[in-house]
């Protein structure tokens, strides 16, 4: 049986999630959007909830689309707010909508959001070598960094420990423990 981080659960979407997503890099706009929110959704609850609504949350705010979302009127968030597949948090569902703003003109100074966001990183994951899941910190400079500077950019539920999960989720940083099966992917 491959032994796994510790976070992961028997439950097969988290095992999938982890063996296929988690840390691996992502530099597809939308991707990196839809990431992006669906950390800051996450915010207070555990990782495992929000997946288990990542496909609602797909439906609910147009594929993660930032040009539609970016648009949405008080009709269509409070139609949001009333989708039962997600969490109806209204601080949260309006925090999409804004980020879908601050994110484009992140895109329209910096060509792409990729080219933005992974500089907190110099452009290339960070490769740590933690023993186990309790050494993981739930933040660090790069991702205090990243939260100052999306805040400055209007950017919601973007706080250092939110920013850490999303470059873990990105695979801005390999936080695969070291007797994880994963852990030397990526390292050459």
């Amino acid at each position: 049986m491959k032994k796994r981080c510790d976070w992961t659960t028997s439950d097969q979407i988290y095992i999938d999630y982890h063996d296929y997503e988690w840390g691996k890099p992502k530099h597809d706009d939308q991707e990196l959007f839809e990431m992006l929110c669906l950390e800051g959704a996450q915010a207070g609850l555990s990782w495992i909830t929000i997946l288990k609504r990542r496909e609602n949350y797909r439906k609910a705010f147009d594929n993660f689309d930032p040009e539609v979302v970016q648009g949405y009127d008080e009709e269509k968030i409070q139609e949001t707010l009333q989708d039962e597949g997600i969490i109806r948090n209204k601080l949260k569902v309006r925090s999409v909508v804004t980020n879908a703003q601050a994110f484009l003109k992140v895109k329209e100074e910096f060509g792409t959001f990729d080219a933005y966001i992974w500089k907190f990183v110099g452009g290339k994951p960070v490769l740590n070598e933690w023993e186990k899941h309790a050494d993981v910190p739930a933040s660090t400079d790069e991702s205090v960094k990243m939260s100052k500077d999306l805040k400055k950019r209007g950017f919601k539920f973007v706080g250092p420990t939110i920013c850490y999960a999303y470059m873990q989720s990105t695979g801005m940083v390999n936080d695969h423990t070291k007797e994880c099966f994963l852990y030397h992917a990526g390292r050459g």
